[in-house]
């Protein structure tokens, strides 16, 4: 059983965009997975190992259904530019003392790198690298994380943070946005009322009905 169940079809368009415009994609609405990464250097340092644990994680998160999986549309690769350029917070000084286990991971201006939190985290967890372990005990292991990111004396858990951003990635991509959720062009017609029958989509234009937690 993943964690989410949302998910899946054909691919998508990709467009090149220097580091800086990633932020203008998505306030402009341009599919997040279309970001190709082209500078390393200013990620951090993400290696291949951890793009492709990313890539895994997202793909538990948002698996594959009837239509394409956030690893399978670059949402890991999203993820890694938008922890580099601080969305969802992710480039605000963290207090050592709400989560002192956390230190290693801070950078000197106390934000946190995340991805290398993330890798280490699941990691002690499975007693092994995360990509080395059998898809079961991955799923296993993440499920753990995600309960104990969201309890509620846990509010600055820094799952919380990427999760959201896998989130995010996926459902302003062309498949999250317009085939996981129903599209309908704004304005479009006006409807007082709408029957809702149990597993309709939630419509992309009303952010509200995606649940986040």
């Amino acid at each position: 059983m993943a964690i989410m169940t949302h998910g899946a079809g054909a691919g998508i368009r990709r467009r090149e965009f220097a580091g800086v415009f990633a932020m203008l994609a998505l306030a402009l609405g341009i599919p997040a997975a279309a970001v190709h990464l082209s500078r390393p250097e200013d990620l951090d340092e993400a290696t291949d190992l951890q793009r492709r644990l990313i890539a895994e994680v997202s793909n538990i998160v948002i698996p594959r259904t009837d239509t394409a999986g956030a690893g399978e549309l670059g949402v890991g690769d999203f993820v890694i530019l938008a922890l580099a350029h601080g969305l969802e917070g992710s480039r605000a000084p963290m207090s050592a003392q709400a989560l002192p286990v956390l230190a290693r991971f801070r950078r000197p201006d106390g934000s946190l790198r995340h991805l290398q939190w993330l890798e280490h985290e699941l990691g002690i967890r499975g007693k092994g690298h995360f990509m080395t372990l059998s898809p079961d005990h991955r799923r296993e292991l993440l499920r753990a994380l995600d309960a104990e990111g969201f309890a509620q004396d846990n509010p600055q858990h820094p799952w919380r943070t990427i999760k959201a951003l896998i989130l995010t990635g996926y459902y302003t991509s062309e498949v999250g946005g317009s085939q996981d959720l129903r599209y309908e062009l704004t304005p479009g017609r006006w409807d007082p009322n709408l029957p809702l029958e149990p597993g309709d989509r939630a419509f992309s234009s009303d952010w509200t009905a995606v649940d986040f937690g």
